[in-house]
């Protein structure tokens, strides 16, 4: 594991277990502090995402699952309950919410908060009940700032990682003797294997100009710090989605898409080396995907505010009554869902 990522992993959990010993009464008032002087210019640049993340348009009932903020409690997965909690903590402990942790490929049958969801680009879309949240941010959301330039990069492909699905042992299996590709699974018990390859940390993999992004159960974990570097992302499309919004991703504008095979990967490699403008076109567009979740404080005030609609719908605020957010933003996330078709 790189050095940077360990260090990364040591800040995050110290300041959230700092956090937890503030009590949960600050973060309340300090909700209504901020939605009570938040323009209303912001929440309308800011409602395009939201209705991303949250994309229910009508009433429901948390179920009888949901757990209420005030008994929410530490499980396993230490990450994503850190992140939730942050989130959940802003709001009044009889408050109720439906989550499931880990990699969520499937649509649950009652709205809940997760990290993962199948993308769907239907109108109306069949995957509103995975309300999504920024989970388990120390591993999916990994930046880099990458001082290499396209053209002083090595041509050749690159990818790292573990080897646990079918569709990735078949690519590698097809392409790690490939002289131009430094592709393998990094498997510290799979030494022996043919696709074995040693570790290599994000920045040795940034020295090539093309990397392989490859979806394992859920998401590529690999796709955010590509996008953020001058390396080119060479992946099939991707079938999920997280707060990274990866369903807005477009071929041939923030990425590469190969067959599901990768069989044109050589072909895609050969392209790009003899039109190196038009890959450093999708190096930048890709650079101002990533930029719009730079601001930590945006980032925040956004989970917020996808957290203050799923409650308005649940029917678990008033928006005449409530002083958790401006008036304006109350009746907008507690709008018909008319509204919400018009708007599309």
């Amino acid at each position: 594991m790189d050095i940077r990522f360990k260090s990364r992993k040591l800040r995050f959990y110290t300041a959230g277990v700092a956090r937890l010993l503030i009590p949960d009464a600050y973060y309340r008032r300090r909700l209504i502090q901020w939605m009570e002087q938040l323009p209303e210019a912001e929440w309308q640049r800011l409602a395009a995402r939201v209705d991303y993340y949250n994309r229910l348009e009508e009433a429901f009932d948390p179920g009888e699952g949901a757990v209420a903020v005030g008994d929410f409690r530490y499980e396993r997965r230490g990450a994503y309950y850190l992140d939730a909690k942050q989130i959940v903590r802003h709001f009044a402990p009889q408050h109720r919410f439906a989550y499931r942790f880990g990699d969520v490929t499937w649509v649950p049958e009652r709205p809940t908060l997760v990290k993962s969801r199948p993308i769907c680009r239907a109108t109306p879309p069949s995957n509103a009940n995975g309300v999504l949240l920024k989970l388990n941010s120390v591993r999916h959301f990994q930046f880099v700032d990458d001082r290499l330039a396209f053209r002083d990069k090595r041509s050749g492909v690159v990818w790292r990682g573990k080897c646990f699905h079918a569709h990735r042992a078949a690519v590698l299996r097809e392409f790690c003797d490939h002289p131009r590709m430094d592709i393998g699974q990094s498997h510290a018990k799979r030494r022996d294997q043919r696709d074995y390859r040693p570790y290599l940390s994000i920045r040795e993999q940034l020295r090539y100009r093309y990397v392989l992004s490859l979806e394992g159960k859920d998401v590529a974990t690999n796709l955010k710090w590509i996008l953020a570097s001058n390396s080119l992302c060479f992946m099939p499309p991707p079938r999920f989605e997280t707060w990274f919004m990866e369903g807005t991703l477009e071929p041939y504008v923030h990425y590469v898409p190969l067959k599901e095979d990768c069989s044109d990967m050589e072909a895609q490699m050969a392209y790009y080396d003899a039109h190196p403008a038009e890959a450093e076109a999708i190096v930048r567009r890709a650079n101002a995907h990533v930029a719009q979740f730079r601001d930590p404080r945006q980032e925040l005030l956004l989970g917020l505010l996808v957290m203050h609609k799923y409650l308005a719908l649940s029917g678990q605020l008033d928006p005449a009554a409530s002083r958790v957010a401006s008036p304006a933003w109350n009746n907008w996330a507690c709008r018909p869902a008319s509204a919400f078709r018009s708007r599309s």
